[in-house]
């Protein structure tokens, strides 16, 4: 078990102390949950109602809600930036793989680096480079002349494919699919024919790949992830996207291929996006939200329609499929008012 005093807690997240800096900590838990030995944190003053009640050891507050003067706190600007990091250092994670198991095959031909891991029935092909404290989980594949970047992390039965190169510190989850085939196939008279993908995928530093996320290699030049991009479970990324720095992507979005996504954006979950266009810097598009043409502009974009009755719906969809109709009687009563 990790556990930490306040003291020592408040020095790394550079947060002013209030009470007891001997208090030891050794996990952190919701408000509600919290008891002796825990850290909370309360990062929206709408649940500053419920501090009375609440057991935990300390809690990690702004200022303007410590309303209690002997509770044991640590003050910051930011208390859900607070609960992120001292999660980050209570955390118990098991490593994906320790060693390299002797059910694994590692090619003569592959170069590790040094404390490198592979779990049990995976396999290192030739040609692949795997840098220094790089984990491979149990199942995992990595194909031939991949790379995989210092203290990047692989989860079980994740499949690289041949020529991937992904930076340092990122992490993939279980099932992630990184590399398989763009869909490019032309017609010849109803007979589809493949078209080989050529290219590859690059990722870059600090990227976290949910699970069962499939990003497809480039059909002639590579698809791109920069650097301290995330991308939640069951995304499916296509050919030759190209997605900027620190960009987020939620749980079940879907992007056509040659796709270019700017930098620090964020994408709400099932999200679907076409082929083809271009989304500026700084856009943020809510769930479900269909993306048909390009966006220039930053700032927060939505579609669909939201949740209603039945009722009510059934009456929505049938004015939706009159609107034709409506258009041309619209048209019509303005010719009539210019006539008149």
């Amino acid at each position: 078990m990790v556990s930490i005093t306040l003291a020592e807690l408040a020095e790394r997240l550079g947060a002013k102390l209030q009470g007891d800096g001997t208090v030891v900590i050794s996990s952190i838990a919701s408000m509600d949950k919290a008891g002796k030995g825990q850290i909370t944190f309360l990062a929206s003053s709408k649940y500053r109602k419920h501090l009375a009640k609440c057991q935990a050891s300390a809690v990690i507050i702004k200022e303007v809600d410590l309303i209690c003067p002997n509770r044991n706190a640590l003050v910051m600007k930011d208390p859900y930036l607070g609960y992120a990091l001292t999660a980050q250092f209570l955390d118990t994670t098991p490593a994906c793989a320790s060693d390299i198991a002797p059910s694994s095959y590692v090619s003569t031909m592959a170069t590790l680096g040094v404390g490198v891991s592979v779990g049990h029935n995976a396999v290192i092909e030739d040609g692949a480079i795997l840098g220094d404290y790089v984990q491979i989980g149990a199942g995992c594949f990595v194909g031939k002349n991949a790379s995989l970047g210092s203290n990047t992390r692989l989860w079980a039965n994740v499949s690289i494919y041949h020529n991937v190169v992904i930076g340092e510190y990122c992490l993939i989850q279980s099932g992630a699919v990184i590399g398989s085939d763009g869909f490019g196939y032309a017609n010849d008279k109803g007979l589809w024919v493949k078209i080989p993908q050529v290219g590859s995928v690059v990722i870059g530093n600090g990227v976290e790949i949910g699970a069962c996320t499939s990003i497809d290699r480039g059909a002639l030049g590579d698809t791109l992830i920069g650097d301290g991009v995330i991308i939640d479970n069951q995304c499916q990324i296509a050919h030759n996207i190209s997605i900027g720095k620190n960009t987020a992507i939620a749980g079940a979005t879907v992007m056509g291929g040659s796709l270019k996504i700017g930098k620090h954006c964020f994408i709400g979950g099932a999200c679907v996006i076409n082929g083809h266009i271009e989304i500026t810097d700084g856009v943020s598009i809510t769930g479900m939200g269909m993306v048909m043409r390009s966006i220039t502009e930053p700032g927060m974009y939505s579609s669909g329609i939201p949740l209603q009755k039945n009722r009510e719906w059934r009456k929505t969809a049938a004015r939706v499929m009159r609107i034709e109709d409506m258009q041309k009687r619209l048209k019509a009563v303005e010719k009539q008012l210019k006539e008149s």
